[in-house]
Formats: structure tokens, C-alpha cells, sequence
């Protein structure tokens, strides 16, 4: 039984999934359009990610496949809407004009040349401009500026690993290296950016992201860590974020961790333990009945 779902002024959970390739991440998105539809919400996912809305698809329509088994296809529900945002790769000019700067250039010349064309085909304002008034591509709708959404929605990103690259090529064009201050101007775009979908937004925040290993600068040992711009980033998301949830596969089966070590983990709608259903309605369950109270 699902508790119903009051528009007052708690808003939504903001959750961050991350893990590696292949662990369901995207796929388990169909989990929150179930809990959705059968709640009276609506869910609307940004694709960065090549790949992401196939994956998501096959929630629905790959019959028999781990980690959720069904019986049948099913129809795509109603209440889901997806835009598809990918940044483009470099031309073959662009590749081959950075080739001709790398063997004519010094390393100082290359980082401080500037793309002067970087600002066509802006990436990032793109992904910008679609939070702004946001468009399905199943429908051909509109609707409208995602920060006056309420908490009766539920906003996807998927996913931060190819936003970023979104903001880094902002800054960047078509450069074949970046200085440190080019560095610092995309880190702080994107932290500005993910600062506003998990402090202001009313509405539910889906974030997915890959992870990669490093070693922590104050216990020297290897650690699991967002994959984003630099490691000064990572370690300022998961504060930013209600939930952050590692995911697992063990041969076919998939899992949701909210108790690895050596991860910067934190739940506040899940318990904290390994080999969790990775399944959303348990979280907006429990926010639900805090909503309720």
C-alpha cells in the first residue's frame, strides 16, 4: 500500500546513484516511473549519457533480463517524459587542427590558446536551457521552468559524468589540454549548477553518476569516489544530496550499498546495510510518510 502523496513544502528527496558501468543505474529509473504512476507523479529525465533512454526502455521491454525479470513487455507509462541532450564529439577538422597546435606549440602556448568558436553549439547551455522550460521528446510538450516545479515531480539526470563533460566543453572547445583556471571555472559552473537542483528545487532529484578509484589524500588508502571534475568536486556532492547509493552487481544479481567502505556514503530514506532491493519506491515511500505527517 503506498501512502498518498500531499504538495506541501517538503520537497522531494535529492538522490545521487553512482557506480560503475553496467550496474543498473539508469535501468532502476523504472522503479521511480512505477512508484510515479501508480502515486499520480510525473517523471522527467535528462539524457546526457549515450545509451541512458535505451537502458531505461528496456525496463519495460527486455523480457526475461536480470535484474528485473519480467514475464511480459509492458507499456511505457504515461507519466514518464525524457529529453535527449548529447554532446557532440570533435569534428575530424577540429581533431586534426588540434593535431597541427600540438606539434607546432609549446605546452605553455597550448594552455593558454583560447577556442574562440567554443561558444557554438554550447553543450552546456543546451543542457541549461532544457531545465528552463523543459521539452519531451515522446510528446512534443513543454513544461516549463523545473524550478517552479512541486514536489509532485520528479527531475532525472542522467547522468553527471557526461554533464560535466557538457560544462567542460564549455570552457574548453576544442582545445587539446586545459589550464588550471579552466579547470576551476568549469568545477565552480557545475557546482553552482548541482548546488541549485538539490537546495532549491521542490521537486524530487534523481542524479546517476559513475565512480572511480582514488587514493584519499588523509588516510592514503584507495577510496571510491565520484567521477566528476577533479577530486576537489567529488568530495563536495555528496553533501549536497538527501541519498548516496553505490551500486552492485554480483554475477546477475544487482544491488543497492548504502554501508561500503571506503565510499562517501549517506541515506536518510534507506538503512544502512549491503545488498539493498534497488528499487526507489522505498525511498519515496518514506519521504511520502513524512510528507503525510
Amino acid at each position: 500500500m503506498t501512502t498518498p502523496v500531499k504538495d506541501n513544502n517538503l520537497s522531494g528527496p535529492k538522490v545521487l546513484i553512482e557506480g560503475p558501468t553496467g550496474t543498473g543505474k539508469s535501468f532502476a529509473i523504472g522503479t521511480a516511473v512505477e512508484w510515479a504512476q501508480k502515486n499520480g507523479q510525473e517523471v522527467f529525465i535528462l539524457f546526457t549519457e549515450q545509451g541512458g533512454l535505451e537502458s531505461l526502455l528496456g525496463y519495460w521491454r527486455d523480457v526475461g533480463v536480470p535484474p528485473f525479470k519480467r514475464r511480459e513487455s509492458a507499456p511505457i507509462p504515461d507519466c514518464l517524459h525524457w529529453h535527449v541532450i548529447r554532446t557532440p564529439s570533435l569534428g575530424l577538422d577540429a581533431l586534426i587542427d588540434g593535431a597541427v597546435r600540438t606539434g607546432q606549440l609549446s605546452y605553455q602556448a597550448l594552455t593558454s590558446w583560447t577556442d574562440g568558436n567554443r561558444a557554438r553549439n554550447n553543450p552546456w547551455e543546451a543542457v541549461l536551457r532544457a531545465l528552463a522550460d523543459f521539452p519531451c521528446d515522446r510528446t512534443g510538450e513543454k513544461f516549463g521552468n523545473v524550478g517552479t516545479w512541486t514536489n509532485k515531480r520528479i527531475l532525472v539526470n542522467d547522468s553527471l559524468s557526461e554533464s560535466a563533460n557538457a560544462c567542460f566543453r564549455m570552457v574548453l572547445g576544442a582545445k587539446t589540454i586545459a589550464s588550471q583556471n579552466e579547470y576551476q571555472v568549469a568545477q565552480q559552473n557545475l557546482l553552482a549548477w548541482v548546488r541549485w537542483m538539490t537546495q532549491f528545487l521542490q521537486c524530487t532529484f534523481i542524479m546517476t553518476a559513475h565512480v572511480q578509484r582514488q587514493v584519499n589524500e588523509l588516510t592514503g588508502i584507495m577510496a571510491t569516489m565520484t567521477k566528476v571534475l577533479g577530486r576537489a568536486l567529488a568530495d563536495e556532492l555528496p553533501v549536497l544530496f538527501s541519498d548516496v547509493i553505490l551500486t552492485v552487481r554480483e554475477t546477475d544479481r544487482f544491488y543497492w550499498d548504502t554501508a561500503a567502505a571506503g565510499v562517501d556514503l549517506k541515506t536518510r530514506n534507506l538503512p544502512i546495510q549491503s545488498k539493498i532491493t534497488p528499487d526507489f519506491a522505498q525511498i519515496m515511500e518514506r519521504w511520502a510518510q513524512r510528507n503525510a505527517a
